[in-house]
């Protein structure tokens, strides 16, 4: 299956993408792929900090909303990253020219738009669950309702 380009899976722009592509998708699970380079966003001498990863999940679960609202011919809308609990990371940092597999699967989806996914980060060509957590989104029906007064209707 061909996927979209992942900047029309997000609703991110430039290099808050930090989502290289998409690699597979399906109604409760989505896997994306992002290289590690020098002109990585948060890029160090020897790699990104493995804190990163929470935002590379967040990322992921943001191309999953944005794959299932294109298969419903909707726009691609705002959700927002709750937390992420029980975040563990085996490295303490994703090394240059590594390239990360995300993978997100979706647990729960309210109705309200609270939704939870477990998710992980492999290193392809080397260790598996590189780092794990469990994140909590919310995407409201109306985001420019809700930021104005905290509506989620």
């Amino acid at each position: 299956m061909m996927l979209p380009d992942i900047r029309m899976l997000v609703p991110h722009s430039g290099q808050m993408v930090l989502l290289d592509r998409a690699v597979s998708a399906d109604a409760d699970n989505l896997c994306a792929e992002v290289r590690i380079h020098e002109g990585s966003m948060l890029a160090g001498e020897t790699g990104v900090g493995s804190w990163v990863g929470i935002e590379y999940m967040a990322q992921a679960v943001a191309a999953h909303a944005g794959w299932l609202a294109l298969q419903r011919g909707e726009e691609v809308k705002v959700g927002f990253l709750l937390g992420a609990r029980k975040y563990e990371a085996s490295v303490p940092a994703f090394a240059l020219g590594s390239v990360l597999r995300v993978h997100v699967h979706r647990v729960l989806q309210g109705d309200n738009g609270l939704g939870a996914f477990e998710c992980g980060i492999d290193i392809v060509d080397g260790l598996v669950n590189a780092a794990t957590a469990t994140v909590t989104v919310f995407q409201p029906h109306n985001v420019n309702q809700f930021l104005k007064d905290g509506n989620v209707g």
